[in-house]
């Protein structure tokens, strides 16, 4: 999604926020890092980018009241772009504005990086971006020198792994209209004082693209299968792999999505059929976007939703069987001697 070969760095401002709840101060520079070592822009460019090569999903900047104009990244950011000259400024409010949402005793004091690049490839366009990073996780690294025909070993303490990341941005200088192209990630963790970053400091939005679309789809009808079905039909957890699998295939075979088409071919049930569209609407209705009932299929999402569809049955800790065909070639069934269920599995011939 994001490529960099073309890249430069143009300018960093490096501060740092604490946390506010823990009675921590903000700390700002008074002028823009000085990258005058070749070795150091490169370092700093596969830190803050390289994360970003695998990202699908593609963000626009919002705000609540509808009014983008209202949102702060959107309002530095614009200031930005419109004149450079304007960076390290407006680099401080930004640090000062994420010291103002650290509001969770749980958020970790660290450095904040705003950087300006230049011709970073996104969908194949190659644009100017903010990029606004925090480092939160310090290690210490080892290093070992030749010293007096022999080796001397010395370390470094509260140092920065180049190859973590834990939280960053990119705001791409593109459709400005609809908030700007954004890719968001935050690896450090998944826990409720991490919403922050993404709902709080930047208040971004999904793109409802075909990717998104394909992704969304895909998991509420996973969801759907493993939570809802039960209050309806009695469904063994052999049925609900295979109408995860072939959910999973007419994914990987068709080249738009067709809700009547996939409610007929893969559920195959009108009452089912009806449940899911019904299911459908009540997520739409509770987060406030629409899922359209034609699509473009992406492969991407495809690949990235194949990797949490299960087709395993565990059974006590003593067997996983796998389900990838037909399921009538497994019966399920009790031991009155032993009071204990079974599966039967049907098959040719040994692999």
């Amino acid at each position: 999604m994001v490529t960099f070969f073309d890249a430069s760095l143009n300018t960093i401002s490096v501060h740092h926020v604490g946390n506010p709840l823990q009675n921590e101060m903000y700390a700002l520079s008074d002028a823009p890092l000085s990258l005058k070592d070749e070795i150091i822009p490169k370092l700093l460019m596969q830190y803050f980018l390289t994360p970003f090569e695998k990202t699908n999903e593609v963000y626009h900047l919002m705000h609540v009241s509808g009014d983008t104009n209202l949102n702060e990244i959107f309002h530095f950011c614009t200031e930005v772009f419109d004149d450079n000259e304007r960076f390290h400024d407006v680099s401080q409010q930004i640090a000062k504005y994420l010291y103002s949402v650290s509001s969770h005793p749980k958020i970790k004091p660290g450095e904040v990086y705003i950087t300006l690049f230049n011709q970073v490839q996104l969908e194949g366009e190659m644009l100017d971006a903010i990029g606004i990073f925090k480092s939160e996780t310090k290690e210490t690294f080892l290093k070992v020198y030749p010293q007096d025909g022999g080796f001397e070993v010395d370390y470094e303490e509260n140092a920065i792994n180049i190859n973590k990341l834990d939280k960053g941005c990119l705001i791409f200088n593109t459709q400005k209209e609809d908030g700007y192209k954004v890719v968001a990630l935050d690896q450090t963790n998944r826990s409720q004082e991490a919403a922050y970053w993404k709902d709080e400091f930047l208040q971004v939005k999904v793109r409802n693209d075909n990717f998104n679309q394909t992704n969304t789809t895909l998991s509420v009808y996973k969801n759907f299968v493993t939570q809802k079905l039960d209050d309806e039909f009695e469904m063994s957890k052999a049925d609900k792999i295979d109408l995860l699998n072939r959910s999973m295939k007419y994914f990987k075979e068709k080249e738009t999505f067709e809700i009547d088409e996939f409610t007929g071919e893969v559920l195959g049930n009108d009452q089912a059929a009806e449940s899911f569209k019904n299911y459908k609407q009540q997520y739409e209705e509770e987060f406030d976007t629409v899922i359209p009932d034609s699509f473009s299929i992406s492969d991407n999402a495809v690949k990235k939703q194949a990797r949490v569809y299960k087709s395993v049955l565990k059974l006590d800790r003593n067997f996983h069987i796998y389900i990838h065909g037909d399921k009538d070639l497994i019966q399920k069934g009790f031991d009155e001697d032993k009071s204990m269920n079974y599966y039967k599995v049907y098959f040719r011939e040994e692999q």
